[in-house]
């Protein structure tokens, strides 16, 4: 893998300028960088799940189009993939519709999954002439989660049913969580929630250790986190449907089609292809138990029959 990686601007800067020293970077970076009228380059964000991601559209994409496809994963965030995909250096990156309204767009979390899709796709087009593709099957969503044992003793399927007992529980929540429109505040207006005391703040790789060691009762992951495969949690269902889709997407730049019509096509292979089970298996295959990931990639596309 590849990473791309540029040069830190200081940190005294305000944001606004080092927004703009990023993209002056990729701007000049895409400016000296090589043709790829031979070749394709695939980009992810930098955490587990995209880098699974990437590889599994870089994989189909060189067997399905029979080109060499080069890899520049861990992008650092959204901010950085969306400038490098506008600037050339990558052709195609994995995007989550409900991050794609919300950061990218800067309009309100709400809609349907189809509405909230189609919202993205026309604007993408219109502004940016970028292509959205299908829907690869899942939804990385926030995940409300609990210890299996109290999920099945106290018969909870629903956020909306544990909202009586959440009064004697203590809830963990992340810094992330905390702070983003479509975070805590408003999840306990819409369930009127309240806890036998204020959110234990802490770092997300810490939330299920201290939900399964008993430090808390309640915690918001993602619903595609690998433990959620491997260990007696349950998520509890969004029957208000609080949270907003944000469903995994491919993202690609119009030149890349232009050069490469086949592109479209080896996308549509992959859609609906991961379901929200799927990821979470994935996932855990890398992060729990270590694996490689260009391995569990072509495992996971050949278990498919790609």
């Amino acid at each position: 893998m590849s990473v791309l990686s540029p040069a830190r601007p200081a940190r005294g800067w305000p944001a606004r300028l080092r927004r703009r020293a990023v993209v002056l970077w990729l701007l000049l970076a895409a400016a000296c960088g090589p043709s790829r009228r031979d070749r394709l380059v695939v980009g992810s964000k930098n955490f587990t799940e995209q880098a699974i991601l990437g590889e599994l559209l870089a994989q189909h994409l060189e067997a399905r189009i029979h080109l060499p496809v080069e890899r520049r994963f861990y992008l650092a965030g959204t901010y950085l993939c969306h400038q490098a995909i506008l600037a050339g250096r990558i052709d195609v990156y994995v995007e989550y519709t409900g991050t794609a309204l919300t950061a990218i767009l800067k309009e309100p979390p709400r809609g349907s999954p189809a509405e909230v899709y189609a919202r993205v796709k026309s604007e993408y087009a219109r502004r940016f002439h970028l292509e959205v593709g299908p829907p690869l099957g899942f939804n990385n969503t926030f995940a409300i989660v609990i210890r299996g044992g109290d999920a099945r003793r106290l018969h909870l399927r629903t956020i909306s049913q544990a909202v009586p007992v959440a009064r004697r529980w203590r809830p963990g929540f992340g810094y992330e969580f905390m702070e983003r429109p479509d975070g805590y505040q408003g999840l306990v207006k819409t369930y009127g929630l309240s806890f036998a005391s204020p959110p234990r703040i802490m770092d997300l790789g810490l939330l299920y250790r201290a939900l399964l060691d008993h430090q808390v009762d309640l915690v918001a992951g993602n619903s595609t986190d690998g433990l959620l495969a491997a260990r007696d949690l349950v998520l509890l269902e969004d029957d208000r449907h609080y949270f907003p889709p944000y469903e995994a997407v491919p993202i690609v730049r119009g030149d890349a089609i232009a050069r490469h019509p086949a592109v479209l096509a080896a996308l549509n292979d992959l859609a609906g292809l991961i379901s929200d089970a799927d990821m979470r298996r994935l996932n855990y295959a890398v992060d729990g138990e270590h694996r490689d990931v260009r391995r569990v990639a072509s495992e996971f596309l050949r278990s498919k029959g790609l």
